[in-house]
């Protein structure tokens, strides 16, 4: 199945589920039909169109920090100036030099995967405009309708990325 219309299915899917959902939540809370229906499009709109917003980000997000690692290693500040020459100045400096280096050596296999951290953006981007958008439709039961689409967003944009990660890489072919 192509991307796109793997996309649009996704899309479809996230529409259908999240109208229904907010359908329900929002009924729960006010007998105004129109304010259940209107809630419940801007969700299901809102959310198909952020599966689609989302991925896109996820995948530029995994391409850039997917296979890449962070070190977990805190660089230690130095105080001293480096072009100052006094015997204490210097002791500071190489102090800090071999701390540095200590906790390099210590540290160089507890890092985290960039895999681990590319959903991160995509996923607070998300968030921000559901709540958002909901707030200023003034959704009656607000965070009953956003959480379960915060929550799905969030493993959905971890098993994409390894699925992503998970692809073998396509040669390149050349003409």
């Amino acid at each position: 199945m192509n991307s796109t219309i793997r996309l649009i299915i996704s899309a479809v899917i996230s529409f259908v589920f999240y109208f229904t959902w907010s359908y329900w939540a929002n009924g729960m809370a006010t007998d105004d039909q129109a304010l259940v229906l209107r809630s419940a499009l801007v969700q299901g709109t809102l959310s198909a169109t952020i599966t689609i917003l989302f991925t896109f980000i996820l995948e530029k997000s995994v391409s850039k920090f997917g296979e890449s690692y962070l070190s977990l290693m805190f660089i230690v500040p130095i105080i001293c100036t480096v072009h100052s020459k006094t015997s204490q100045n210097i002791a500071i400096f190489k102090t800090f030099k071999n701390a540095l280096d200590n906790s390099a050596k210590y540290l160089s296999n507890n890092v985290i995967s960039g895999s681990l951290l590319a959903p991160l953006l995509p996923i607070a981007i998300q968030s921000s405009i559901a709540i958002s958008v909901n707030w200023v439709n003034q959704t009656p039961n607000l965070w009953l309708t956003v959480a379960p689409s915060i929550l799905i967003t969030a493993i959905y944009g971890y098993v994409y990325t390894y699925t992503l990660l998970s692809k073998p890489k396509q040669p390149v072919l050349e003409e």
